[in-house]
């Protein structure tokens, strides 16, 4: 296992600097894992990291696990919270971290004499004890893991727009297959027409 000083170094590498949710997002992971007795940082994909929000936090957590989208370890579920729960794929224990609700005024008392609080939080949350820094509960999912990992090779066609559908993330609706945009409506909206560009006529040299 890296340590939470090496931890640190490798996710301020991606931004020049290391900043208080970096620490969070390192903290979280080291404590996650621990609570599901893993070693970390993970070459398989026996640990799922599943967060509630992106940025540096995500940056700390990546650092300190190992769990990355490309390898589909690591997701979001955009709540706007500094949280993250952590599965373990074989046995399907979850854990979900969050700091406590004081731990930003607590942090002045690890720092004496630090006024700034961006300084005082990025110093103290690297040494709070758990139990002081971060809540941790049981939880479990609502789908089961075989869900959210979903299987290799599975592929399916929406019948509205088309497209193809991996990862069984198709929407039966009427006995229809919709993808979910089809289904519940996008995040995005065409500006166009026409339903491809041609990339030629749009680029210039």
């Amino acid at each position: 296992m890296n340590t939470l000083s090496e931890i640190l170094t490798a996710s301020a590498s991606r931004h020049s600097h290391l900043c208080p949710r970096q620490v969070l997002g390192a903290r979280i992971g080291l404590t996650g894992a621990a609570a599901l007795g893993l070693e970390i940082p993970r070459q398989d994909k026996r640990l799922l990291a599943i967060l509630e929000t992106d940025g540096c936090f995500a940056d700390g957590i990546e650092a300190a696990t190992g769990c990355t989208v490309g390898h589909r370890t690591l997701r979001v579920e955009d709540y706007g919270k500094i949280a993250a729960t952590f599965v373990d794929t074989q046995t399907g224990q979850a854990v979900r971290l969050a700091p406590r609700l004081d731990v930003r005024q607590h942090a002045y008392d690890y720092v004496p004499g630090e006024a700034r609080h961006y300084f005082a939080q990025l110093q103290a949350y690297q040494v709070m004890p758990d139990i002081e820094l971060l809540t941790i509960q049981s939880v479990q999912l609502k789908k089961t893991v075989a869900e959210v990992i979903s299987r290799a090779g599975v592929r399916a066609n929406c019948e509205a727009c088309g497209e193809e559908i991996i990862n069984e993330r198709e929407i039966l609706v009427g006995g229809r297959v919709l993808c979910q945009a089809c289904a519940f409506g996008s995040y995005y909206q065409s500006t166009v027409t026409q339903p491809y560009l041609n990339i030629e006529q749009t680029c210039t040299v």
